[in-house]
C-alpha cells in the first residue's frame, strides 16, 4: 500500500489499497489503518521519573509563558498610553 499526502489540503491519497481491506475495516477511510504507524520506542523511563520531568519542564515553560505575557501586556499599554 502506499500512501501519498497533499501538500496544503492534508489529504491522504491511498494507492493500491483493494475494495476488500476497506471493507474489512467497516468502511473506515482514517489513513492510519492503510499506510501504517511506528511503534513507539521504549525509552527504559520509569513513568514515574517520566512525569516528574515532564511536569518540571512544564513548569518551566509556564514561568516563560508568564513572562512572556507581562512583556506583551506592558508593551501593549505602552502602545494604549503612546509611549
Amino acid at each position: 500500500m502506499e500512501a501519498r499526502i497533499h501538500r496544503k489540503t492534508r489529504i491522504v491519497k491511498l494507492r493500491n489499497t483493494s475494495l476488500d481491506e476497506i471493507r474489512s475495516h467497516g468502511h473506515a477511510l482514517t489513513p492510519g489503518r492503510y499506510v501504517g504507524v511506528k511503534a513507539a520506542e521504549d525509552d527504559d523511563e520509569s513513568f514515574t521519573d517520566k512525569m516528574e520531568r515532564l511536569i518540571a519542564k512544564l513548569e518551566e515553560q509556564f514561568a516563560e509563558s508568564a513572562k512572556l505575557e507581562a512583556t506583551i501586556a506592558a508593551t501593549l499599554k505602552d502602545l494604549r498610553d503612546g509611549k
